[in-house]
């Protein structure tokens, strides 16, 4: 039995966690997230999202606001700020239309600029924005101006509150289907599980991805993308699936497999 003065040994050194259905549910936390977060205070952890809706800035005002201690701005790796962050390596100053909510654009404007006419991004995110007419801009700046389709992140839903009610909401994967059915062309795709979002969070942990353990809800972006770099995974049963439920075959098996992030807890023996 640990003393709280002790510290367990763990198979890893620093934790990457998931967001939505890991720790809330839009402004509702997830029974025993607080606690869990308190009782790993003290290992190395960044906070890794495919919602690129929010600025870190945001997301970090709505953990104080429900309950949980402030996380520090930069340990918050949102798609948004990734494609953002990535866009501006293969081109500085870049122009781009993108299609998502405010902190998206927001995320976006930090390395380039919007142009309707000439964009040589079209950038499809999560929230409101999609109708017939940017549907149209979108599809011609591909084919006409040879603009480049992107994805903030793949995730065909996403669970979340929509006017006050837990829906199921689509998400980037879902909205950017049309765009790829019009067009012909294929994104590049930033959110897990492609290893983007999984590197920035290394190298801000200064951590082998080995060393490391994602916490998720999803299998296959959180858990599959985690594998694919080697990092140890556990799937919580808060989100995506309940408690029980069969994942789908084609899913891969986490190394942890819990109910809730209080089962996390007392399988790791963290105090």
């Amino acid at each position: 039995m640990h003393q709280n003065n002790s510290k367990p040994k763990l198979p890893f050194s620093a934790i990457l966690l998931d967001m939505d259905g890991v720790l809330f549910h839009g402004m509702n936390p997830i029974e025993g997230a607080i606690d869990f977060m308190l009782s790993i205070e003290y290992i190395p952890h960044v906070f890794v999202t495919n919602n690129p809706i929010r600025l870190p800035k945001s997301m970090a005002d709505k953990m104080a606001e429900i309950g949980f201690k402030r996380p520090a701005e930069e340990l918050i790796i949102t798609s948004g700020e990734a494609t953002a962050a990535w866009l501006a390596q293969q081109k500085p100053n870049f122009s781009f239309f993108a299609i998502g909510a405010g902190g998206l654009h927001q995320s976006l404007q930090k390395y380039g600029y919007e142009d309707k006419e000439k964009a040589d991004y079209v950038i499809v995110g999560e929230g409101e924005g999609l109708d017939y007419a940017s549907l149209t801009t979108g599809i011609n700046l591909i084919i006409k101006q040879g603009a480049q389709l992107i994805s903030t992140n793949p995730d065909t839903s996403v669970d979340a509150f929509y006017r006050g009610k837990r829906a199921i909401l689509p998400g980037a994967g879902a909205l950017v289907a049309p765009f790829i059915t019009a067009t012909g062309k294929q994104p590049v795709t930033i959110g897990k599980p492609k290893p983007l979002l999984y590197e920035i969070a290394l190298q801000e942990l200064q951590a082998q991805a080995s060393d490391c353990l994602m916490i998720g809800d999803r299998p296959d972006t959180d858990i599959a993308g985690a594998q694919q770099l080697g990092i140890q995974t556990a799937l919580v049963r808060t989100g995506r699936f309940a408690p029980g439920e069969k994942l789908p075959d084609n899913m891969p098996a986490p190394d942890w497999d819990v109910d809730n992030l209080m089962q996390l807890k007392h399988l790791l023996a963290l105090i």
